[in-house]
């Protein structure tokens, strides 16, 4: 079974980055009002944030980072660790994370590497990021995460346009042998449903060709070419109805977690109507369960950390909490995770770009 757990790492703070350009729901011409007041009484998402042509992830967070370092008041030559996850990324070659690494003026005694995953990328990252610091080898680390979906989608399909929003965050991470955040994660991974969330074309097994870029339509009407991200609305549900309250069991039960106790469940901000489906299903109260989808969308990897620095930047800063965290990303890849903070963590204020 997939169980990890990390000691002697504290989460430091957190800051996100979001495009100063917003679309509205309701300005989408290609569907009547009526349709569209449906979509978002069960979708949820009002508006979202939308990077513009020459903005990619990497601009989003390196912003985020510039203000948790300065908030932080951390000296920039003692960060020894950098992780970068996205499925956006500058260039299919070099990393990243790399780029980072000069952009930010990080010293180059330091390991920087990339993680390629989306929706999923947050838990899996803090994963990783946690467990080398853990050794006590890396003293501070950043965990870059985020996407710009939006560049993916094609305004022809509401499916995916409607939802995805961009951000780009950032947690700063450091060794702590005493004074730690407990964190414990679980995963799932089923690749025989990769289909059901992907690109077509653009990748090595299938290179852009001329061809890649016609418009086709489909049966339900939608218009895309096969370089914009499909996305199969049915299966995603039915994975994730299954395989997230799956994985959240397995967590508690492994590690003897009381559900009573949890003080926050901070889902990925997927749409309301899988939120709220998962929440009734591991049978979480409302309250508990802060939503940030209505006036972002669905931000991808950076959907927990950025609910985080908006819904419970007060409790983080001031208590020790108890929280749940859970996750699904194309793949398809599933994580969960319950961390035990010990207060004063530091939640930047939004960062627009």
């Amino acid at each position: 079974m997939a169980f990890l757990e990390v000691k002697k790492v504290k989460i430091a703070g957190i800051s996100a980055c979001v495009p100063s350009g917003v679309e509205e729901t309701f300005d989408y011409d290609l569907l009547p009002r009526e349709m569209l007041e449906k979509y978002v009484e069960s979708v949820g998402v009002l508006k979202k944030h939308r990077a513009k042509e020459d903005q990619c992830t990497s601009d989003l967070c390196c912003e985020a980072a510039e203000k948790l370092i300065t908030d932080l008041q951390w000296d920039k030559s003692e960060i020894d660790l950098l992780v970068f996850a996205s499925h956006t990324g500058d260039y299919k070659l070099p990393s990243t994370s790399c780029t980072l690494q000069h952009r930010l003026g990080l010293p180059t005694d330091i390991m920087a590497f990339d993680i390629n995953h989306g929706c999923s990328g947050y838990l899996y990252g803090l994963s990783i990021i946690g467990n080398l610091m853990s050794t006590g080898s890396f003293k501070k680390g950043l965990l870059l995460v985020g996407n710009t979906q939006s560049k993916n989608v094609s305004y022809y399909d509401q499916s995916t346009y409607l939802i995805f929003g961009d951000a780009g965050t950032v947690t700063a991470l450091e060794y702590q042998p005493d004074n730690y955040d407990l964190m414990k994660f679980h995963f799932l991974t089923d690749g025989s449903e990769f289909s059901s969330v992907y690109i077509p074309e653009g990748g090595y097994r299938h290179p852009i060709t001329p061809d890649s870029f016609v418009m086709e339509e489909d049966e339900e009407g939608i218009k895309r070419n096969k370089t914009h991200l499909r996305m199969n609305g049915t299966d995603v549900f039915s994975f994730a109805n299954s395989y997230m309250p799956k994985s959240i069991g397995a967590l508690m039960n492994h590690y003897d977690i009381n559900k009573d106790d949890i003080d926050f469940l901070v889902m990925h901000q997927a749409n309301k109507f899988l939120c709220e489906k998962i929440r009734k299903k591991i049978k979480i109260p409302a309250e508990k369960t802060p939503y940030t989808f209505p006036d972002y969308g669905n931000t991808s990897g950076g959907s927990i950390p950025l609910t985080m620095t908006l819904k419970l930047n007060q409790p983080l800063a001031k208590e020790k909490l108890k929280l749940l965290m859970s996750t699904i990303g194309g793949g398809f890849s599933v994580a969960s995770a319950y961390i035990e903070t010990q207060g004063d963590i530091h939640c930047s204020d939004l960062v627009y770009l």
